[in-house]
């Protein structure tokens, strides 16, 4: 389906459903098929109720036709074996999986050779969790931008260098190309690809019947700096963390964090790194941006006042943020939420 033959889809809504084809595997992650397969599945129930045409037709697919066994213990049925789906895809969508079914996966070059083949037939070409490793095997992601669950971040960096990875972001689209980070991301990125298709108003009344925000927006963090903080259990920088969470709206300096772990500059970053995953700076604006979003969220505060309740000097210091941050200004986050 062209870019033309989708808008007029959009715009007339044209009875042919969407077919979006979620290729499963022995071991897969159940909610990297069965989210974003619900939030498909809700939208058809919506349309229903407003005598309107079916939206999408949701095929699973996997090495056979008949169950699959997830990580969970969980069969789904797959509806087709991969190889024989021959028709148009609106949207391929690949699921992930834990290491030793994924490494099981990947060495299918039957598999990898239809992916490669299929992705570029499909309008839109989807990935959940750690499905981006079995879309940057076939060549799907070279030269793009991508993320996948934060804890295989390192190693799609280290084995796909043709890969531009986004280690923090909730999804991430590149053209046609969509990948999401672990499980339920691959619900946000579903719900952003039903606004794409039928838009804001349809999106908005999905998200609230499955009980969730309408979207994280994309550039957001896969987990919070306080979430950080809490795995940092013990070591040197437990108190100093801990002290930071309550204090982040003052006016800190990196050299003053230095001294009040009684470290050097130099040793301080170093030892930061290590034990956070990030510089001082970048973890100070981060738990900065989870104040201001707070306040953004519970609060008609102008900016000038939410940038300096947060710690920002100025609301141009947090607008700026805010957009590196989170690809997302903070005007457009207090609407969304």
């Amino acid at each position: 389906m062209n870019r033309r033959n989708h808008d007029q889809h959009s715009k007339t809504g044209a009875r042919e459903p969407r077919t979006i084809v979620v290729v499963a595997h022995e071991g897969c992650e159940l909610l990297d098929a069965t989210g974003p397969a619900a939030v498909f599945g809700v939208v058809n129930r919506t349309l229903r109720e407003q005598a309107a045409p079916t939206g999408y037709r949701t095929i699973i697919a996997a090495e056979e036709r008949g169950a699959v066994t997830t990580s969970a213990g969980v069969q789904l049925v797959a509806d087709a074996a991969w190889r024989d789906i021959a028709g148009p895809i609106d949207t391929l969508l690949v699921v992930g999986s834990p290491d030793e079914p994924l490494c099981r996966t990947m060495a299918n070059r039957e598999l990898i050779h239809w992916l490669k083949e299929m992705g570029g037939r499909a309008r839109r070409l989807v990935s959940v969790c750690t499905g981006a490793f079995l879309l940057a095997e076939a060549g799907l992601l070279n030269g793009r931008r991508a993320t996948t669950h934060w804890m295989d971040v390192d190693r799609m960096v280290r084995e796909y260098p043709e890969v531009t990875v986004e280690p923090d972001a909730i999804y991430v689209r590149d053209g046609s190309v969509a990948t999401s980070a672990g499980i339920t991301a691959g619900i946000d990125l579903a719900l952003a690809l039903v606004e794409e298709d039928y838009g804001r108003k349809l999106a908005l009344a999905i998200a609230r019947r499955l009980v969730l925000y309408l979207k994280r927006p994309g550039g957001q963090s896969q987990f919070s700096s306080r979430l950080r903080s809490q795995m940092v259990t013990g070591g040197p920088l437990a108190p100093l963390l801990a002290w930071l969470e309550e204090n982040s709206h003052q006016d800190i300096t990196v050299d003053a964090l230095a001294d009040r772990a009684a470290m050097s500059p130099r040793n301080f970053a170093r030892v930061f790194l290590r034990e956070t995953g990030t510089t001082p700076s970048k973890y100070l604006d981060r738990l900065r941006i989870e104040r201001a979003k707070h306040l953004l969220e519970e609060t008609n505060h102008p900016m000038e006042t939410v940038a300096r309740e947060s710690g920002f000097a100025s609301a141009e210091q947090l607008r700026r943020t805010f957009q590196r941050c989170l690809g997302i200004t903070p005007r457009a986050y207090r609407e969304r939420f």
